[in-house]
């Protein structure tokens, strides 16, 4: 009887499997973006020679239509450095109020690493903090913003990671906000496209994108210093439109810049080199308006997911313990033939081997009930 059970659980097992595939529609699939778009070296239009730059990854992509016209390593998980405040801002800017004020505190004074010079006790607008993090890339300035808005931080890196999967960066995965080399932090030259591409897209991210200089107040209300945009592509390039610097120790120099020419805007995104990336990022730029015309695309920057439809009279979301929304669960009319099948594939597999046992067990255990009769 033991012998016989254990063989009904595992076709129970076996069945389970193409079960969940099924219902999950899971296949193989290829990256993100196209098949040729992988983490090997360069991939370019055939009798096409991009310029030769140090970095360890790149992409460069025309926004308006998405695709992807030369690429090195594009989905290679990198440290991102302060490109990744890219990100941090397309979840910030439609949160925020831009004229809220914010008072400085100590822990946005002490924070590690770049700083435009938010001091405790000082009063800031929310656009000026934003104009710190574009052009100073200031820590400190990030962590007011996150500060301010609903959940902190941990809010910050929450939305973070869920706005990357949206926009189909799947290679970024967020544990700091600032861009700082924290642990399981990376992102790659092809999600930074991305964020680029649904940044710009916004007239307050390109704004700021694109500020050469502001100011920032001293301490005692003594006067104000000037603050000058870290990209100097802005300052160097015609039809620049800016974006993004970034540095660590550990993610060394990485790239995010932009320029409009002839009708074009091209994104030009650059991870891990070592020097000179301003210089490698001007000259993919060059080459790529020069040719325009004879390259052809090696894959596309994914449109992000549609999000699911309102409805006008829905049912109203529910709140968890912890108090965050949760939408309400969506309903799906399906057709007859759908239905079954979906009854099917909600049924656990091993229910399937319930009644085979059930009737076993039944016909083992009725000899030795007549037996106990005849005696």
């Amino acid at each position: 009887m033991r012998v016989l059970l254990t063989a009904a659980a595992t076709a129970a097992l076996v069945v389970s499997g193409p079960l969940t595939a099924t219902a999950a529609g899971q296949g193989p699939q290829g990256p993100v973006g196209g098949d040729l778009l992988t983490t090997k070296p360069t991939v370019v239009a055939d009798g096409a020679t991009p310029p030769a730059v140090q970095a360890s990854a790149y992409v460069v992509a025309d926004i308006d239509t998405g695709e992807v016209l030369a690429a090195k390593a594009p989905h290679a998980k990198l440290r991102p450095a302060s490109t990744l405040k890219t990100l941090t801002a397309l979840v910030l800017l439609p949160r925020l109020k831009k004229s809220d004020v914010v008072t400085g505190t100590d822990a946005d004074a002490g924070i590690e690493g770049s700083k435009v010079g938010v001091y405790p006790g000082l009063r800031y607008s929310v656009d000026l903090l934003f104009e710190g993090m574009f052009l100073a890339s200031g820590n400190d300035a990030v962590h007011a913003l996150c500060a301010h808005d609903q959940g902190g931080v941990k809010g910050t890196i929450q939305r973070m990671n869920q706005k990357a999967k949206e926009i189909g960066a799947l290679d970024t995965t967020v544990t700091d906000p600032t861009g700082l080399d924290a642990d399981g932090q990376y992102s790659s030259a092809y999600d930074l496209a991305l964020f680029a591409k649904a940044g710009l897209a916004r007239p307050d991210f390109a704004e700021y994108a694109s500020t050469k200089y502001t100011a920032f107040p001293n301490v005692g209300n003594k006067g104000t210093y000037q603050v000058a945009n870290q990209n100097k592509l802005l300052f160097n390039y015609d039809g620049a439109l800016g974006v993004k610097t970034g540095y660590t120790t550990l993610a060394r120099n990485t790239f995010v810049g932009a320029a409009r020419r002839n009708g074009h805007t091209l994104v030009v995104t650059l991870m891990n080199a070592p020097h000179g990336i301003t210089e490698d990022a001007t000259n993919l730029l060059s080459w790529t308006f020069k040719n325009y015309d004879q390259l052809n695309p090696v894959g596309t920057l994914v449109k992000p997911a549609a999000p699911p439809p309102k409805t006008a009279a829905g049912p109203a979301e529910k709140k968890t313990d912890s108090g965050t929304a949760q939408p309400p669960r969506s309903r799906t009319v399906l057709n007859p033939g759908q239905a079954v099948q979906s009854l099917a594939l909600r049924i656990p597999a091993w229910a399937y081997a319930g009644p085979p046992v059930l009737l076993l067990g039944l016909f083992l255990r009725r000899p030795r009930a007549l037996r106990r009769r005849r005696h």
